[in-house]
């Protein structure tokens, strides 16, 4: 990989970093058991541009300087592995061939795996009222996580439409 490409690629995805908190942070609706917001772009975008290891730094670097930068609580590490895992997946299912079938199962895997079932576990492991039960936070994250879904279904495919021209761009 020659240096120009290298530095191209670190400036996209320190900007995609940024967007990431600025999207997460500033951007969103927080509620006592998930945030609902847009920060899912940036990663899908490092994901279409610049496959699943970027994605996943994007996603987890995001979440990291996020939480230090601007904390909205105690910083747990669970959170910033699921945001890896999420751009691990995204990347692994979106990179060179974003067919609205992958797109189907890069939100199905995030929304239904890794944010419903496993960002519930650590709400629960961290939460004050851990006697309610593991069971009982997945259900309270159900209606979020469909809300969620439908919105990137709707969000993703435009990316896949409006990205190329910037990968074209790219060296």
């Amino acid at each position: 990989m020659n240096v120009k490409k290298t530095t191209v690629r670190l400036t996209v995805m320190a900007m995609l970093i940024g967007l990431e908190i600025v999207l997460s942070r500033f951007l969103s609706i927080p509620t006592s058991i998930t945030k609902i917001g847009f920060a899912f772009i940036p990663v899908a975008a490092a994901a279409l541009l610049l496959g699943p290891l970027a994605a996943g730094a994007v996603g987890a670097l995001g979440d990291l300087l996020g939480a230090l930068l601007f904390p909205i609580g105690a910083y747990f590490p669970g959170f910033t592995l699921t945001a890896f895992l999420m751009g691990l997946c995204y990347g692994l299912f979106l990179y060179k061939d974003a067919a609205f079938w992958r797109v189907i199962a890069a939100v199905g895997v995030h929304q239904f795996v890794l944010s419903m079932l496993l960002n519930s576990l650590w709400l629960w492991i961290i939460s004050t009222s851990a006697d309610k039960g593991y069971w009982a936070v997945v259900l309270a994250r159900v209606p979020q996580t469909l809300l969620l879904a439908a919105v990137q279904l709707a969000v993703i495919p435009a990316l896949v439409r409006i990205l190329p021209r910037l990968r074209k761009a790219l060296p």
